[in-house]
């Protein structure tokens, strides 16, 4: 029997709560990364890989959850996944050390790492294709509300109850969200429909069928270069790059990371809809990454503006950045139907593994050409140094915009056809 519309939405509701979780998650570091290097005392690059240890794990599971949330279906591991996301943010809330802190935040990144594929997935198998870029970006709208409280929110929070107590509360709602996701969700939408298999055979060679797929590496690429650099400025970097370079106030900082994201989150809802609307991937993707590039240069140059100028500027930036939420149906819309878990999880693995390597490269870099300078116990930059880590991500940025020229236009349908019929 197919559950009803309303019965969809409520699942949906569940999934995108744990999606705005996640996204909390994944760039709080940046909006307390002055109180974690006072509180472990760390270099910078120490606190890029305490950022990014998220990264690594998401990145290593995103593949395996593109393959489970295709034979097993979304609902055991969205359950599992919030369990182990819960126990990783308590035991970061009471790290004493950096080495437990490392601990807890590798478990939340493994278990948050399986809700954004499954939550494709169910997209995927319950909606019309061609809406498919639309309702992406209307999750991911939603969704980066957890980024926007990761930003004055959160340093508003952790001001009243200190940031451990933040991941307390976190760790508490994610156990919630898990119990919920296991009564409200029903894999492929059919309430009477017996549980996915898992196939080995079938599953290796879907998966090799992706990774062979020459059109899949493109979108690959373009997620590593524009959603890596996002996510290692907004993640961590952006903050001290604005109190350092440009002289702002905690709370101004915070702002403006709070204004990135929600601009980020209604760019992937104007993105989607655009893209859908005309029928075309390729375009928007092309033009907005463009615009991205320019805005680099700008951040590269570390010239001082006013206020209002740089606010615009980061509303600019999360506009264009959204762009890359295209990456999504480009990969999806060349493989398979079947396998639009796994050729999604391929694509945004590009995205984590870019940030992975480039939070505690950006950190590397800078401790290099740090000249001992320290002010409350934290270290403080020279403007050249963060021009040095703030031009690895800009490189980054560039190598994504110019991999979109290579991006094959599918129309917004899918086009993948078997090799005997191509």
């Amino acid at each position: 029997m197919q559950v009803p519309a309303s019965g969809r939405t409520l699942a949906m509701a569940v999934v995108i709560a744990s999606y705005v979780l996640s996204f909390f998650h994944r760039f709080a570091p940046g909006g307390i990364a002055l109180d974690l290097a006072a509180a472990f005392q760390t270099s910078a690059a120490s606190l890029g890989v305490l950022a990014a240890t998220y990264f690594y794990v998401y990145t290593v599971m995103q593949v395996p959850t593109g393959i489970l949330v295709d034979t097993l279906g979304p609902r055991r591991i969205l359950l599992l996944g919030n369990l182990i996301a819960g126990v990783g943010s308590a035991l970061f809330g009471i790290a004493p050390a950096l080495d437990v802190a490392l601990a807890g935040r590798t478990l939340i990144g493994l278990g948050v790492s399986v809700v954004f594929i499954a939550m494709l997935k169910l997209i995927a198998v319950w909606f019309d294709e061609r809406r498919f870029a639309t309702l992406v970006g209307l999750a991911m709208l939603i969704g980066n509300l957890g980024a926007v409280l990761a930003g004055t929110p959160l340093v508003a929070l952790a001001a009243v109850t200190s940031w451990r107590g933040v991941f307390f509360g976190a760790a508490v709602l994610s156990v919630v969200l898990g119990v919920a996701c296991w009564f409200f969700i029903r894999d492929n939408g059919n309430a009477g429909a017996p549980a996915p298999r898992f196939d080995r055979t079938v599953v290796i060679g879907g998966l090799l069928g992706v990774l062979r797929n020459r059109a899949t590496w493109p979108a690959v690429w373009v997620n590593f270069g524009l959603a890596g650099s996002f996510f290692a400025f907004g993640g961590l970097w952006a903050t001290p790059y604005l109190m350092q370079v440009h002289q702002l106030t905690r709370v101004q900082a915070a702002n403006h990371l709070s204004l990135y994201f929600a601009c980020l989150a209604v760019g992937c809802l104007a993105v989607g809809s655009l893209s859908d609307r005309m029928g075309k991937r390729k375009p928007v993707l092309v033009a907005g990454s463009m615009v991205l590039c320019i805005l680099w240069l700008v951040w590269l140059s570390a010239v001082r503006m006013p206020v209002a100028l740089s606010y615009a500027l980061f509303a600019l930036m999360g506009l264009v950045t959204a762009s890359f939420s295209l990456t999504w149906a480009c990969a999806k819309e060349v493989n398979p139907p079947q396998l639009s878990g796994m050729s999604t999880s391929v694509t945004n693995m590009g995205g984590f593994l870019a940030a992975a390597l480039l939070q505690p490269a950006v950190g590397a870099v800078m401790d290099f050409g740090w000249d001992g300078a320290i002010a409350d116990g934290v270290r403080m930059y020279s403007l050249q140094t963060f021009r040095y880590g703030i031009g690895l991500l800009a490189a980054a940025a560039f190598s994504g915009a110019l991999m979109t020229l290579f991006v094959r236009e599918t129309g917004c349908r899918n086009i993948w056809k078997p090799a005997d019929a191509a």
